[in-house]
């Protein structure tokens, strides 16, 4: 069961090594067999463990497939099967790059080099991997894809790129290069805050450093204005849906993201009966709970509203660390969880746009829309950006100022409109 696609054979000469992907065809306990690295040289083989289990699927005809080889040639995949894809994809270029550098091949050098910690000062794609690793391990899976994403696309755009490389005219050409080829501005965003972070993590000569004032700036798109009035909100809590549906708990639920500080769906699915305290609900979000040093914690204020969809939704427990919505298991892995939260998220989405629709809502409604709409009508009553900085959990002010940009059209317009009065021609 191995799988020669992706392995790095020679052919030319018995003295070169290669490396391949192996998935063992001895069984397990629990029915899966291990997925390795296996080293040839010389005619000798070893084998290097990657913790990856696979189960090997059966056809109708009863014939076991060679999963790995499924997984790897697959044309999608799902969040599982990407996290998994990563993990091999950087085993196998690490034994290959190792492989390939060796001049004089021994298994005791490929080994020391395997085992070590990577190079990661000078090559970029080495860093990408590191940090890539370093968000699985943290079941931050979603965070990993996006760095994923963005090294490929550096790869595609320049093979073997170090940090030397990148300057204001190396990043230029790449965000037109990005253009070129129909990537989004948002997307060329995520892709270099995503590098200016490892070169924040590097000690780079700041000589180097390319992201300073007066150098390169990374493109923000301007703020698509995605808040609700009250007047919308209304209509959206008040909407008689039948009982025991979808519909009925996509509304209770995005009511709840926009009362809970403009909460998301992950935070929503990761909450735990030791949250709730007297009349708050205090967590920390997961997108930064990695992050930082010190864990800001978002203080809730459980209004009636909060309290009754707990009560409602709330699968209740005398256990303080079980999750107050029956959503996650703790039994679930990270790729699972972040299959959970997607279809919830779709779930909702799916439905208040149908809600929209119905209350004559001219707007395509989503999760994200509670969190802009929390934030604008804190602003609107007159609450000062710092406060809501904290509620929204936000780093600094600045990330909420920016945050905020780009929703006062409508007010701005009704406050310009002064300006006309009696400038109408006569007909």
């Amino acid at each position: 069961m191995c799988y020669k696609k992706f392995s790095n054979l020679k052919t030319d000469t018995i003295m070169k090594a290669n490396a391949d992907l192996y998935l063992d065809p001895r069984q397990r306990a629990d029915g899966t067999h291990s997925v390795k690295i296996r080293v040839t040289f010389n005619r000798k083989r070893r084998y290097y463990s990657t913790g990856i289990n696979l189960k090997a699927k059966k056809s109708d005809d009863k014939e076991e497939h060679n999963e790995l080889e499924l997984l790897m040639n697959a044309k999608r995949r799902t969040d599982e099967q990407k996290a998994i894809y990563i993990k091999l994809n950087f085993y196998l270029t690490k034994a290959t790059k190792i492989v390939d550098s060796l001049e004089v091949f021994t298994f005791g050098l490929f080994e020391s080099m395997y085992f070590e910690s990577r190079d990661v000062h000078k090559s970029v794609s080495y860093a990408f991997d590191e940090k890539i690793k370093s968000l699985i391990t943290n079941r931050q899976v979603s965070t990993a894809s996006t760095y994923d994403s963005a090294k490929r696309s550096l790869e595609s755009f320049k093979k073997d790129v170090s940090f030397a490389d990148i300057d204001v005219n190396f990043l230029k050409r790449y965000e037109r290069w990005m253009l070129d080829n129909g990537r989004s501005v948002t997307t060329i965003g995520i892709y270099l805050r995503n590098l200016r972070a490892l070169f924040n993590s590097k000690e780079i000569d700041p000589k180097l450093y390319p992201f300073d004032d007066g150098k390169y700036e990374i493109p923000t798109a301007r703020n698509v204005k995605k808040a609700l009035s009250l007047e919308e909100i209304a209509l959206i809590y008040n909407f008689e849906a039948d009982p025991n549906t979808w519909m009925e708990t996509a509304r209770d639920y995005w009511i709840f993201l926009y009362l809970a500080n403009g909460m998301n769906v992950k935070d929503f699915t990761l909450l735990r009966w030791k949250d709730i305290k007297n009349n708050t609900l205090s967590y920390v979000r997961a997108k930064t709970k990695n992050t930082r040093k010190t864990q800001k914690v978002i203080t809730v204020d459980l209004k009636p509203q909060l309290k009754e969809i707990i009560q409602k939704y709330g699968k209740h427990s005398l256990n303080q660390n079980d999750y107050i919505f029956p959503h996650l298991t703790h039994d679930m892995t990270p790729e699972r969880e972040r299959a959970v939260q997607q279809q919830l998220t779709q779930m909702i989405n799916k439905y208040m746009k149908q809600i929209g629709r119905v209350l004559g809502i001219n707007k395509d409604i989503t999760t994200y829309y509670a969190r802009h709409s929390f934030a604008t009508v804190m602003k609107r009553s007159g609450a000062n950006v710092s406060m809501i900085s904290d509620l929204l959990g936000h780093q600094n002010v600045a990330t909420t100022e920016n945050y905020l940009d780009g929703f006062e059209d409508e007010k701005l317009k009704q406050a310009t409109d002064v300006l006309t009065i009696g400038l109408s021609k006569a007909n």
